[in-house]
């Protein structure tokens, strides 16, 4: 019903910064909630940041609050990712997904896309 394609990904030093996006077609992203999700090399994913496109309420984990921001574009249909003061640890491959029943995220969530990797190395 709605595909989602990541973009913004590279190769950056400690304490730089990216913008990763995640543009939506087929479906409308209103009355959804929508995350950022990574995975490190052999590890498990994890959460790192969600917005509500009903009343724009975002919430952060605790490794990212502070560094990282999420925000919409609703005429674009799109959702970003500033990662600013990058570290080592936030290497991986970043998902956008989205869901239109429940109201927070989770790693159930409905549709994801492919992902975007993030290499942070001097």
């Amino acid at each position: 019903q709605v595909h989602l394609v990541e973009s913004g990904g590279g190769l950056v030093q400690p304490g730089g910064s990216l913008r990763l996006s995640c543009a939506a077609s087929g479906r409308t992203l209103d009355h959804s909630i929508i995350g950022w999700f990574r995975q490190a090399p052999g590890k498990e994913r994890e959460g790192v940041s969600c917005i509500s496109a009903t009343d724009g309420s975002t919430s952060y984990s605790d490794s990212v609050l502070g560094r990282f921001t999420i925000s919409r574009d609703n005429a674009k249909n799109t959702v970003y990712l500033q990662m600013n003061s990058l570290k080592p640890e936030d290497t991986g491959v970043y998902y956008c997904a989205v869901d239109y029943f429940y109201s927070v995220c989770r790693l159930s969530m409905s549709y994801w896309g492919k992902g975007t990797l993030v290499t942070v190395s001097s």
